[in-house]
């Protein structure tokens, strides 16, 4: 009876350790902009649940982590300025001159300057974040949104929504080098691990360009089919990469599905239904989930990568719109 009991206790602290390791590896921290809430919704990655909401300003949408993870940044919109949080304490602590209407950013890998895609005025303004000084506000094309950042940082992107462009803008002369046309209403940029590809959705036009850095030029674009959904609801937004190149995930907005698509092959793999409008994307940083907010279900949805299956679905506030991962 004894030496039964012993095992089992040794059993249940193995187990509890064994435990305690795995949640160890994959307690992150999501953070979801609530458009129409006005607020942001702070999930824990290991639980799967939201465990704080913190107020904003008006329309937030494009959100960021700083390098060392202590401060968010918020596009809040309707408010022309961005708001930095404390994410030890969920207050905002400063605001930083935007320009007009942000919607996405991006921060260079040193973790300054933040790259700003102006909506309302058609330029990309460039913040120095310890300074809250402009170092620079480019001209693009009409109501840029897309913001996307070559690996080695050179290369900057943007996408302007109504000129149909992707913009590449050099970060040491802060001038646009390039205009690429891609099909209508282009939402979002992401390069490739190698910086080799870019690949840019068209929300309107319903494919993603793939672009040549080097040469830049288009030399795939990516469609989608799916059975019973119309063409016009397939609005391809989000787009993530995995690190080893292989996948690439889309966001198709009111198809409710995110597309799986093989890399070397261009071809879908699998569709994978989520909540209903699905705009933006985010892995854990050991890419192990994908996290995606479903604007008008009020929810995320949880994607295990390994498996590609939906483990979980997450209500948040009003209308989340952008998803940024602590990586730590």
């Amino acid at each position: 009876m004894g030496h039964r009991w012993k095992a089992s206790v040794s059993v249940v602290v193995l187990a509890g350790a064994w435990l305690g390791l795995a949640s160890g590896a994959e307690a992150f921290t999501a953070y979801v902009t609530n458009e129409k809430g006005n607020s942001v919704s702070v999930i824990d990655t290991t639980t799967m649940a939201v465990t704080a909401t913190w107020k904003v300003g008006r329309r937030p949408r494009g959100v960021t982590l700083s390098k060392d993870d202590k401060e968010l940044f918020v596009c809040a919109s309707d408010d022309d300025r961005i708001d930095v949080l404390d994410t030890a304490t969920g207050k905002v602590t400063r605001s930083l001159r935007s320009g007009p209407d942000p919607e996405q950013f991006i921060l260079a890998a040193s973790g300054n300057p933040l790259y700003v895609a102006n909506e309302d005025d058609s330029q990309v303004t460039i913040i120095d974040i310890e300074k809250n000084k402009v170092l620079a506000e480019v001209p693009v094309g009409v109501e840029p949104e897309g913001m996307g950042l070559s690996p080695d940082g050179k290369v900057l992107v943007n996408t302007s929504e109504t000129t149909n462009m992707a913009h590449f803008i050099d970060t040491k002369t802060f001038e646009v080098i390039d205009n690429v046309l891609v099909d209508a209403r282009p939402r979002f940029a992401e390069f490739s691990g190698d910086g080799k590809m870019l690949w840019v959705s068209a929300e309107v036009g319903g494919t993603v360009s793939v672009i040549d850095v080097a040469t830049r030029k288009v030399v795939k674009k990516v469609t989608f089919k799916i059975p019973s959904v119309n063409d016009e609801q397939i609005q391809p937004v989000g787009v993530r990469l995995t690190k080893d190149g292989t996948k690439a995930f889309v966001a198709l907005g009111p198809a409710n599905r995110v597309a799986v698509v093989n890399t070397k092959t261009y071809e879908v793999e699998k569709y994978l239904p989520v909540g209903q409008r699905v705009w933006q994307l985010a892995f854990t940083p050991d890419e192990k989930q994908l996290y995606t907010t479903n604007g008008t279900s009020n929810d995320v949805s949880v994607i295990d990568v390994e498996s590609l299956k939906v483990v979980k679905s997450i209500p948040t506030g009003l209308l989340p719109w952008g998803v940024a991962i602590s990586k730590k």
